[in-house]
């Protein structure tokens, strides 16, 4: 799904737009729009989608679907829609986990490496892991190599990366669209389920932010971002994956004082982000991620 917003004031309306007429997001948004795939041939359906909703603002959310918008942003800004995305290299770079892989280790950035057979890896232990789409789904971790080689029999298009020991963290960061990082916050990745943090607990470390910070810069990445790493007990990292989207638990950075949705919005109505300064809160948050339930009574039914 996608979240797409009307007007940038005290009075803007959120939609909530999915193929789903189920989706949860339909149940608390201020409208929402069973809406077509975001498909090539679906392109000026959207953009007449959004016009008669009076959308002049999309955030898309599903890293399944940044490659069309990117692709496709030209498109909608001549109708005054724009959409809060990068460039579409950046996104491809991000997606494809060996592409991502290369571009590190061309760059000499910190990011796990990627082979795309056994043969081309030397490791005591593996992960296993689908070359695109969310990392999370199908993966192996720490596999001996015929563990390894068995696991990459259930994928479609699998990568193989060294298993490293560490914890688990997240940056949360929000470049503009010049690609000049605004700001990020680190959070560590306390309990993890299906991909996302169910709770996550921000944290300082200046070497850390400093090599996030030089791998966005090289990245051309603008709007909100998404590093996911491990933290080495050296205090080196070796980054996983970026996603060129906000996260699900990207909340906490917000709540840190990295405003990411607001600079987003203001930047797209053409405001001028250089006037806003990235104050982090004292001290230390977390955020805990608990499903609730929400009653609802005739006429909403």
């Amino acid at each position: 799904g996608l979240a797409v917003a009307v007007d940038n004031g005290p009075a803007a309306t959120v939609v909530a737009g999915d193929i789903d007429p189920y989706a949860l997001a339909a149940q608390v948004a201020d409208e929402f729009w069973l809406m077509p795939r975001t498909a090539e041939q679906s392109v000026e359906a959207l953009v007449t989608g959004c016009t008669e909703r009076a959308i002049t603002c999309v955030l898309p959310t599903r890293d399944a679907e940044l490659a069309f918008w990117a692709r496709h942003a030209a498109r909608f800004r001549e109708a005054g829609i724009a959409v809060i995305i990068s460039p579409l290299d950046s996104i491809e770079t991000c997606i494809d986990k060996f592409a991502f892989s290369e571009f590190g280790r061309q760059r000499n950035l910190p990011v796990i490496p990627s082979v795309l057979s056994l043969e081309a890896g030397s490791w005591e232990r593996y992960v296993v892991k689908e070359r695109r789409g969310a990392g999370s789904r199908s993966i192996g971790i720490g596999l001996d190599r015929a563990q390894a080689e068995a696991h990459a029999r259930r994928l479609s298009e699998p990568i193989f990366q060294p298993f490293l020991s560490g914890s688990e963290i997240s940056a949360d960061a929000w470049l503009d669209r010049t690609h000049r990082l605004k700001g990020l916050i680190l959070r560590r990745r306390d309990l993890v389920v299906d991909g996302e943090s169910q709770v996550t607990t921000t944290f300082r470390n200046p070497k850390v932010e400093a090599a996030i910070a030089g791998l966005l810069g090289a990245l051309d990445l603008c709007g909100p971002v998404v590093v996911q790493a491990l933290l080495h007990a050296d205090g080196s990292i070796s980054v996983i994956e970026c996603n060129a989207r906000l996260g699900g638990a990207s909340t906490a950075g917000i709540a840190a004082g990295l405003q990411s949705l607001y600079w987003s919005l203001l930047e797209a109505h053409g405001g001028n982000v250089d006037l806003e300064v990235f104050e982090r809160v004292p001290g230390e948050l977390r955020l805990v991620r608990v499903p609730s339930d929400l009653i609802q009574h005739d006429p909403d039914l």
